[in-house]
């Protein structure tokens, strides 16, 4: 098997349309690597490549689940290896995408899950009891008494983490890990913008669609683009406010992202050139021939 190519990156960057063009040069099939993008009907929010983006490279683990579907790191980690073994049985290279980094290193690397490593609603404890098995934790911040939604999303965090080996850093497949970068004031602008330019082309119209869904989805009250409508559909949140709050939510898990991906893949760097991307294919292109 060849090495299978990693695209990662904060949200933003260009890491489809960079991974569509290697597709074409490589004859490589792409396998999503967003959590949001799994799901049905969430099409604007998550940012997934159009039908016509995807320019007809194939594409997996896009558009499988129901919204009020559960699905978990262990789910995607069957999945996607499942998707690999496919592929390569074709002859086809293979390239993974996205910026749910745990999903796609669960995938990757030697995690072995507990079994029965799934999402949980803990009906048979009250919020209180949630709230003191999240002090056990000992956190900085805890979420409100109140708010029994973000108190299980947050226990069932922690606990799949906790049940996660620590075989974490055995690679099972060769790699090449392209990131994507930019300065931060461009970046921040291009996350700003798209996220102005979701809401031209209808999301909130998504999301008037969707609100029927919110009482039982995770995905819908925990994924960055869909968990801030919440209170705009439910408790009078103004539509401004939501804007600003996914710009504000997107800048800082673009953060995060970056920390995660320098920390936890050995991950080679291009700078995204915004005003000419063919030059930074071409230098991916490039530096994939070297290696």
């Amino acid at each position: 098997m060849k090495d299978i190519i990693v695209i990662v990156g904060p949200t933003g960057i260009g890491k489809t349309k960079l991974s569509i063009e290697l597709a074409k040069k490589l004859d490589a099939e792409i396998i999503n690597g967003d959590s949001v993008a799994i799901y049905k009907h969430l099409d604007i929010g998550s940012a997934k490549p159009t039908k016509e983006e995807r320019e007809n490279i194939p594409h997996h683990l896009i558009d499988i689940k129901e919204v009020d579907e559960d699905y978990s790191v262990f789910d995607y980690q069957k999945d996607c290896r499942q998707k690999i073994e496919e592929i390569n049985s074709r002859g086809k290279r293979i390239i993974i995408v996205g910026g749910t980094g745990l999903y796609i290193k669960a995938a990757l690397y030697d995690y072995i899950f507990t079994e029965g490593t799934t999402y949980k609603e803990y009906k048979d404890l009250s919020n209180a009891e949630i709230l003191n098995k999240l002090k056990e934790y000992k956190l900085s911040d805890y979420p409100d008494l109140n708010n029994r939604r973000r108190l299980v999303r947050l226990l069932n965090k922690l606990e799949n983490d906790e049940q996660i080996t620590n075989n974490r850093d055995k690679l099972l497949y060769k790699i090449k890990v392209i990131g994507l970068t930019t300065d931060r004031e461009t970046l921040y602008e291009r996350i700003n913008k798209r996220v102005d330019i979701m809401f031209e082309n209808g999301l909130l119209e998504e999301i008037e669609s969707l609100k029927d869904k919110y009482n039982n989805s995770r995905i819908l009250n925990s994924g960055i683009g869909y968990k801030e409508f919440y209170d705009y559909l439910f408790n009078n949140k103004s539509i401004e406010e939501v804007k600003e709050e996914i710009k504000r939510d997107s800048r800082r898990f673009a953060k995060r992202q970056y920390t995660f991906f320098n920390h936890q893949f050995q991950t080679t760097w291009f700078n995204s050139n915004i005003n000419s991307f063919n030059d930074t294919i071409i230098e991916v292109l490039n530096y994939l021939d070297e290696k």
